[in-house]
């Protein structure tokens, strides 16, 4: 098999960006990577692979990638005749342009390939619409099918289905979770905002998060209720941003310069799975995607020395630690409140500060953790730093089918030298 290596990761900082198109972030998160894997120009790019989720939704439905790329393209800063793949995978769709150019330089297509995402989700005039990028994310054909779905599951979570207008319907489906987790395994609220707290206060030694301030669990269960259990603190902002990640197999690789293998991330694995209307106590479709990605990577969950997980709400990181096997099922809370996925921990999660304090312009989310986990894996994370990271874990979920996500992706990275 081809090895397939990163050697440019970029991200913009997350924040609200009403004064910014999505031809400046793409620009942005574009010339950054170039920059970061030391290439004067992207020439040498065979194809691009561009996620966006809502761009429809300010009147672009089709042609995503070629028409951010264009004034680029007319500067001569982008290839001329390169395909442009357009990806969208809900939340998990900046992963998913990921696995593409992961599965093309695999498959001896090409040999440097970019993957970028692009998202604008803070509509300051109209939040109708704003909130309408986020529900095409959920079946809008047949709706009256997960309203069932989760009629039937609050009943026996204990916590009836009924979403408001102040919120996505996503998260009331997370809330069900979380509840259905603590009637049947005894996870508490305190321990949900256990890791709300620890992301809130590491958000504050990254410069790309869009909020940096820190949170006692005190604060956090404190904080405007949401849909009980959760806070606004456990849930991720509204924002805008990009990111992107230059490929490139292992032959391209010994071509270059120096500084550029000595900065080389290998990507070990890459899988997707789908998700399902599944039962409350069957396991989510990121246990099957993890499974695949280490049997990929011939490694272990034991192996694995940091994660980024798709925490869109806190709890989601108490029931992945599950999932990717990092402790038992039903453990997630209590290893959370120890402190075993903090700095220092025995796995630490979402050194970014996670999507409750990172943020989560969800067309560019995935390729934001691919981001800190390159920059982990380089030892270039300063005051966030894990000590020693050899290989590292990225989940990113995306859409809603029941109690699982649509898609999701799992990737596998391995410090190079």
């Amino acid at each position: 098999m081809r090895e397939v290596h990163l050697i440019g990761v970029y991200s913009t900082e997350f924040r609200r960006w009403p004064e910014r198109s999505f031809k400046d972030l793409t620009r942005e998160a574009y010339l950054g990577v170039l920059a970061d894997a030391g290439l004067a120009d992207g020439q040498a790019i065979e194809s691009a692979w561009f996620g966006n989720c809502g761009m429809g939704s300010w009147g672009q439905g089709n042609i995503r990638g070629q028409v951010c790329t264009t004034p680029l393209v007319n500067e001569g800063r982008f290839p001329e005749r390169v395909p442009i793949v357009n990806v969208e995978g809900g939340c998990a769709t900046a992963s998913m342009a990921t696995h593409g150019a992961f599965q093309e330089i695999l498959s001896g297509c090409a040999d440097i390939v970019l993957a970028i995402g692009v998202e604008k989700t803070f509509m300051p005039d109209d939040p109708a619409r704003m909130k309408e990028i986020f529900e095409n994310g959920i079946d809008r054909l047949d709706p009256e099918e997960w309203r069932a779905y989760y009629r039937a599951a609050g009943e026996a979570a204990g916590k009836p289905f009924a979403p408001g207008p102040d919120r996505t319907v996503f998260m009331d489906t997370y809330a069900m979770q979380a509840c259905h987790h603590m009637r049947r395994h005894g996870t508490t609220q305190a321990q949900i905002a256990a890791s709300a707290a620890k992301n809130h206060s590491i958000a504050v030694h990254n410069p790309k998060a869009q909020y940096r301030f820190p949170l006692t669990v005190e604060e956090v269960l404190a904080d405007r209720p949401v849909t009980w259990p959760l806070t606004r603190a456990m849930c991720a902002p509204i924002g805008d941003g990009a990111a992107a990640a230059l490929l490139c197999s292992g032959e391209a690789l010994k071509a270059m310069a120096s500084a550029v293998r000595a900065r080389a991330v290998r990507l070990r694995a890459s899988v997707l799975s789908g998700g399902k209307y599944r039962s409350l106590d069957e396991p989510s479709l990121s246990r099957v995607a993890a499974d695949r990605a280490y049997r990929m990577a011939g490694v272990g969950p034991r192996d694995i020395d940091l994660a980024e997980v798709h925490d869109a709400t806190s709890f989601c990181e108490i029931y992945q630690a599950e999932m990717l096997r990092f402790c038992e099922e039903g453990e997630g809370g209590p290893f959370v409140a120890s402190g075993a996925t903090s700095l220092g921990g025995s796995i630490p999660i979402n050194t970014s500060g996670g999507l409750v304090s990172k943020g989560h312009p969800v067309g560019a989310t995935g390729l934001s953790m691919t981001y800190e986990l390159v920059t982990q894996l380089r030892g270039e994370a300063g005051e966030r730093q894990v000590r020693g990271a050899r290989l590292a874990l990225q989940e990113n979920g995306g859409g809603v089918m029941g109690f699982d996500e649509a898609a999701c992706s799992v990737i596998i990275l391995e410090k190079s030298a």
